[in-house]
């Protein structure tokens, strides 16, 4: 039975619509994904705009003693990069050295998520390239934003951010760090997600794995 408030069939279907909306524009060097929910939705955009597929993998990194409270993030590439809060520095425990054995322990997390993923295959290098970055959808954007900043300090050329659905006031702060923002619908009762597919179970690794691979051999 279809969701009354449902945009889109599943995650593939977002997808499509999204390369629909982009099929005027000019295609992009690079589709990067969010894994593991955005992967499902680059595929179909870099199947139809006829670019190579990659992932773009990114780790908070806490505050000392607040999991939860995100200082700054670790997003992998050619060129791993790291993207810290304004702020994050003058928080009490947050030290160089804390950073950099933080950025230690995402990296090694992100390469074990990466073998599993692609297995050897290095990352796409991103300098003097246009890219896109594709989710599934996005709420107060966190994950996203750090991704932007990643991939502008890395040297791309320009970067995309395509979505289908999020919130009005997060798109605004997107809009700041992004050369282009695509997103098909920024409703104002957003609650989440998920409400607005019919289909929203969680990505698994092993989707993961097999679209990455089909894509490997399709470009």
């Amino acid at each position: 039975m279809r969701a009354y408030s449902a945009l889109f069939r599943d995650r593939a279907d977002a997808g499509r619509q999204l390369a629909a909306a982009l099929r005027d524009t000019p295609p992009p060097d690079i589709v990067f994904a969010l894994p593991r929910g955005g992967v499902p939705v680059a595929y179909e955009l870099a199947i139809a705009l006829e670019a190579p597929l990659e992932l773009l993998m990114v780790r908070k990194i806490p505050a000392p003693g607040h999991e939860e409270y995100g200082i700054g993030a670790v997003v992998d590439g050619a060129s791993p990069q790291v993207v810290l809060n304004d702020i994050a520095m003058t928080i009490p425990g947050v030290t160089e050295d804390y950073i950099d054995a933080q950025v230690a322990e995402k990296l090694k997390q992100i390469e074990r998520r990466r073998q599993r993923y692609v297995g050897d295959r290095p990352p796409l290098p991103v300098e003097g390239k246009s890219v896109i970055l594709a989710d599934d959808g996005i709420a107060t954007g966190g994950t996203a934003l750090a991704g932007l900043r990643a991939l502008r300090k890395a040297g791309a050329r320009s970067v995309t951010l395509a979505i289908p659905v999020a919130p009005p006031e997060t798109i605004g702060r997107m809009e700041a760090e992004a050369d282009a923002v695509v997103c098909l619908h920024t409703p104002g009762d957003f609650r989440a997600v998920g409400q607005y597919y019919e289909v929203f179970d969680q990505t698994s690794d092993e989707t993961v794995i097999a679209l990455m691979a089909r894509a490997k051999v399709g470009h």
